[in-house]
């Protein structure tokens, strides 16, 4: 969807990696169905952006995270912190009316300092 957009999944500024908004979109197939297993999916991405932007889950500072049904925060909680719970960025985990992909339950954003 980047070139159809108009945006990139990562961008870097200076010693800062942005992570653009990550839906839950397998390479092939279907996303899971679950909002654990999805979250995952995101996580999974972002560190493959990271990773090429020259960074990774490490040198996260904030995380955003959108959920689509706010009983899905101790599966999507999980996930993150999974990843996270050594790391601890400063994180926001918020409930929209909906993803461009009724399917999605979860989106998550990072943002990353590389101070090396």
């Amino acid at each position: 969807m980047e070139p159809i957009v108009g945006y990139s999944r990562a961008v870097v500024a200076g010693q800062t990696v942005h992570v653009s908004g990550t839906a839950p979109i397998p390479r092939e197939g279907e996303p899971p169905e679950g909002a654990y297993e999805q979250a995952r999916l995101c996580l999974e991405i972002i560190g493959g952006a990271l990773a090429e932007a020259g960074a990774s889950f490490e040198d996260v500072v904030r995380t955003r995270i959108y959920l689509t049904d706010a009983d899905d925060w101790r599966d999507v909680g999980r996930a993150h912190g999974e990843v996270f719970s050594e790391i601890r960025p400063a994180s926001a985990m918020l409930v929209i009316s909906g993803l461009l992909d009724p399917r999605w339950r979860v989106e998550i954003e990072a943002d990353a300092v590389v101070s090396r």
